[in-house]
């Protein structure tokens, strides 16, 4: 077990859910259950299954989690580029958005590396 606030990949996927929070505002209220909702369950999941996967007793467990947390940074990937391509989300506020979570996805990549088999 151990703390995930330690984690500079929790850090900076706690970040990104704050942000796509603040995106969702400016969305149209027709999307309000769709893809406002949709981005922010992708986002907060990638924090809070590092989350709970530290809070857990073995590195098998810890790994699944992040696996889950990797497959909601996919999930939130897609969302911003369907917002991107409605043209509910700026070209280049999707590709700062984007940057941000590829870089993301590679240090969840990192840490499952480190973690081994």
């Amino acid at each position: 077990m151990q703390d995930f606030r330690k984690l500079e990949v929790w850090r900076r996927s706690h970040r990104m859910t704050i942000r796509a929070y603040k995106l969702t505002r400016e969305l149209p209220p027709d999307e309000r259950f769709g893809l406002c909702s949709q981005i922010r369950r992708a986002a907060s999941s990638i924090p809070a299954n590092i989350a709970e996967g530290c809070g857990r007793r073995s590195r098998a467990e810890l790994r699944q989690f992040l696996y889950v947390s990797m497959g909601s940074a996919s999930e939130l990937e897609y969302f911003l580029l369907l917002a991107r391509d409605l043209r509910l989300l700026e070209i280049s506020r999707h590709q700062e958005l984007e940057g941000e979570l590829l870089e993301i996805k590679k240090m969840l990549a990192g840490l499952l590396q480190r973690l081994g088999p």
